[in-house]
Formats: C-alpha cells, sequence, structure tokens
C-alpha cells in the first residue's frame, strides 16, 4: 500500500488560514494552531455584528427622531402612529436625515401628524 504524504495540502492549509489572520497581533499571525482558534473567532464575531450593526443603526434613527419631534411638540410614538395615520411611508432611516438636514421640512412632517392625530 502506498504511503499518503499531505506535506502539500498541509501547507497550503496553514498558508491559508496565516494569510486570513495575518495583521493579528503577536503570535494569533504567526503560529497556526493560536492563529486558527483566533480566526474561527473572529469569524463569528463579525457575523454577529453584521447583525448588531442593523440593529444599532435602527436605535440611532429612533433617538434622532424621537428628538426632532419632541423640539416639535410630540414623543416618537404619537409621530409614528401619526404618519401611519396620515398614509405616509417613509422609512426611519430617512426621517432621521430629514430631522437632521432639513428641520423645517421635518417641522411641516409633524405638523401633518398633528392634523391627522387629532
Amino acid at each position: 500500500m502506498a504511503r499518503i504524504k499531505r506535506g502539500v495540502v498541509k501547507k497550503r492549509k496553514h498558508s491559508k488560514v496565516l494569510k486570513e489572520a495575518s495583521g493579528y497581533y503577536g503570535s494569533k499571525s504567526r503560529s497556526y494552531r493560536i492563529a486558527k482558534e483566533q480566526l474561527l473567532k473572529s469569524l463569528s464575531y463579525s457575523y454577529r455584528d453584521r447583525k448588531n450593526r442593523k440593529r444599532n443603526f435602527r436605535r440611532l434613527w429612533i433617538i434622532r427622531i424621537n428628538a426632532a419631534a419632541r423640539s416639535n411638540g410630540l414623543s416618537y410614538n404619537e409621530f409614528i402612529n401619526g404618519l401611519k395615520k396620515a398614509s405616509i411611508e417613509i422609512n426611519r432611516k430617512m426621517l432621521s436625515e430629514i430631522a437632521i438636514k432639513d428641520p423645517a421640512a421635518f417641522k411641516e412632517l409633524t405638523d401633518t401628524v398633528k392634523k391627522h392625530i387629532s
């Protein structure tokens, strides 16, 4: 029976992992075993945090909209409810941009919302 030599395959595998881990601190970028462990953690963190980034941005938009709505005499809850009653479909990202960059337009939106609430 022939002996299986895996030197080339092993070298290629190690090179791939070490290339991915380049830039890591200390032996995490030089030692295969430690680099592999760190790579597994790093990839799981990046997957998790891609999901968390979406949550964090939504929270940020809501905070901005709430601040702008309160300066115009409404709470966030009342403002969003009024938008739905007025059948104004605009997402929170755009609402927060309007609140920051164009307060006059946001004031018009809050005036429209106030008419539909009461």
